[in-house]
C-alpha cells in the first residue's frame, strides 16, 4: 500500500512505517500526531485510485525531529570589478514517520 500526499505544497510518495523530511512544521513538536487529507494518488493491494483532485481519506503521521540540512553555498561575483561575496544556507526541515494510510 502507498500514496502520493500533499505535504506543505509538494508531493511525497509514501507508505506505511516510512520516515521522509518534510519542510519544517513550525506548530508541531516532537511526538506530536499528523494529519494529512490531501491525497493526490493511493493504491491498495494493485488498486490504484487518481483523485480529482484529491481521494477521500487521510495519512495518519508522527513528527520524529526537527533539524537543518546541508549547507548550501551561494557565491556572487561581478567580474573586474572587485565584487565578491559568499553566503551559506541551511534549510531547516522536520523528520516524520507515516504510521498508517486509511482509504
Amino acid at each position: 500500500m502507498y500514496a502520493v500526499v500533499e505535504i506543505s505544497g509538494q508531493q511525497y510518495a509514501v507508505s506505511p512505517q516510512q520516515t521522509i523530511i518534510v519542510p519544517l512544521m513550525v506548530d508541531k513538536n516532537v511526538g506530536d500526531a499528523v494529519e494529512f487529507s490531501n491525497i493526490l494518488l493511493a493504491s491498495d493491494n494493485g488498486k490504484v485510485s487518481v483523485g480529482t483532485p484529491y481521494v477521500k481519506g487521510s495519512v495518519k503521521a508522527t513528527v520524529v525531529g526537527h533539524g537543518k540540512g546541508d549547507k548550501v553555498l551561494v557565491f556572487h561575483k561581478k567580474r573586474r570589478k572587485g565584487y565578491q561575496k559568499l553566503n551559506g544556507h541551511r534549510q531547516k526541515f522536520t523528520s516524520i514517520t507515516i504510521n498508517d494510510i486509511n482509504i
